[in-house]
């Protein structure tokens, strides 16, 4: 059996079904993954994706046929899915999904006991090297594995909603996409559970892997368009997008204005630093002036960190983090096992509209006045080393780190430009002192990197 070694990514396994990723090679994946980490007892879940029933299936065969026993969470979100295995009595467990990817992708997320990722360093680079040997044997068991269905959701709602004092969330219209995932029949739960005082106005809501809107990233402009229009049709107070995964959120503010990861990070960090002060708060180093000027302001110490899931996870839990925030829309709290979280940042910033009688534009503009950004630009090309060696000789007067990729700093701007985890991508992000530089210096770097592409 041949495997494409290039699914094998730094924090997951990834390909288009069924030419990379199909029932046997899945059934391979796991089976050697239950070699390396020998568990007795995991959890199994997927997300909406029209090949994920099959693959679930394949993962199911592959742990019972071992002895292996499954606790199946069903259809969820990676965020239930981390906090299952993080609650639940288990060894560790999977997911299968391919996050905001095209709908012919899937992919497998493993993690430990506790939902401690598992990632090339951590594992992940031993199982692909299990399933790729030419000798591979099957494992069987006399004793199959016992099949348990379990339902997370009111638990896990439970959990993010102990984070804050639901009490202080006010009336609130709110437009949530879930592009096609599941979160708005979860948040839809959790008004009826928890009695949250919130007119929901749906978008995108109902489960669909066959996205047929195209790929299930908040992101494109398409998508944002189409959620940032509603907002501003309804009159809404607050709209919230989801990737297909759950595991990202985005932010409209109540004038239709996308509110970027980076500064709902600086919202974040500031109020959290009031029930944690003088903790540390991790950034990442793609985008960082508005995050460290409010970290530091409100008591708290920065540590900047490479971004990515299984790195970033595995950093907090080191240093004792309590939370962290990516400009990709990640958001990581120590009480959630030190995963990303798609619905405790959305319930923060409920609390904070209520507790201050303020609005999402209001809570921003410290930073989005002060601070100016393109968002992240992306480009497809086969010169990534050479690009980012030609800009770091350009601009070798600017202030240089290498922590991911290159940032280079200088007084009035900064930019970093790094090679994409997940994507064949190189991706840019730059941050300005004033709206004028900051569409020079854009224009600037996108020049540059064209040609030279």
């Amino acid at each position: 059996m041949y495997i494409n070694p290039s699914i094998f990514k730094s924090y997951d396994i990834r390909g288009i079904y069924p030419q990379d990723l199909n029932e046997p090679i899945v059934f391979r994946i796991i089976q050697s993954y239950i070699k390396l980490f020998t568990p007795k007892k995991v959890v199994l879940g997927r997300d909406v994706r029209e090949s994920g029933e099959k693959l679930f299936e394949s993962c199911l065969k592959a742990f019972t046929q071992a002895g292996i026993d499954v606790i199946d969470i069903g259809i969820v979100s990676t965020d239930q899915y981390y906090y299952a295995v993080g609650t639940l009595p288990v060894d560790g467990g999977v997911t299968v999904s391919a996050s905001h990817n095209p709908r012919e992708w899937n992919g497998l997320n493993f993690c430990k006991r506790g939902a401690e990722p598992i990632s090339s360093e951590s594992g992940l680079l031993e199982i692909k090297n299990e399933a790729l040997k030419n000798n591979w044997t099957t494992l069987g068991s006399k004793k199959k594995g016992k099949l348990e269905k379990h339902d997370v959701s009111y638990d896990f709602l439970k959990a993010a909603i102990s984070m804050i004092d639901i009490s202080k969330i006010k009336p609130t219209k709110l437009v949530a996409n879930a592009n096609f995932g599941v979160d708005v029949v979860l948040l839809n739960e959790a008004v009826k559970e928890f009695k949250l005082p919130l007119k929901v106005i749906p978008l995108n809501a109902k489960p669909d892997g066959a996205f047929p809107k195209g790929p299930p990233n908040p992101l494109l402009p398409e998508s944002r368009k189409e959620f940032l229009d509603l907002v501003v049709k309804k009159s809404a107070d607050l709209g919230v997008s989801w990737d297909a995964d759950g595991d990202r959120c985005f932010f409209a503010d109540e004038k239709g204005n996308f509110i970027e990861g980076y500064f709902i990070t600086a919202i974040l960090a500031k109020e959290i630093l009031q029930k944690h002060p003088n903790s540390k708060i991790l950034i990442d180093p793609r985008l960082t002036w508005a995050t460290t000027e409010e970290i530091e302001r409100s008591g708290g110490k920065v540590v900047v960190c490479k971004p990515g899931m299984t790195i970033i996870a595995a950093r907090m839990k080191k240093d004792n983090i309590v939370f962290g925030g990516e400009m990709s829309s990640h958001f990581y709290f120590k009480e959630n096992f030190y995963r990303d979280n798609g619905l405790i940042p959305l319930l923060i910033i409920l609390e904070m509209l209520g507790k201050y009688n303020t609005t999402l534009s209001k809570l921003a503009s410290p930073y989005t006045s002060k601070y100016f950004t393109p968002g992240e630009i992306n480009f497809e090309t086969e010169n990534k080393d050479e690009i980012i060696k030609t800009l770091q000789n350009k601009y070798e007067k600017g202030k240089q780190e290498f922590i991911d990729g290159l940032s280079v700093e200088f007084p009035d701007w900064r930019f970093n430009i790094r090679k994409s985890n997940t994507e064949p991508l190189l991706r840019l992000n730059l941050e300005t002192r004033s709206k004028k530089l900051m569409e020079e210096k854009r224009d600037e770097l996108i020049d540059q990197i064209k040609s030279l592409s």
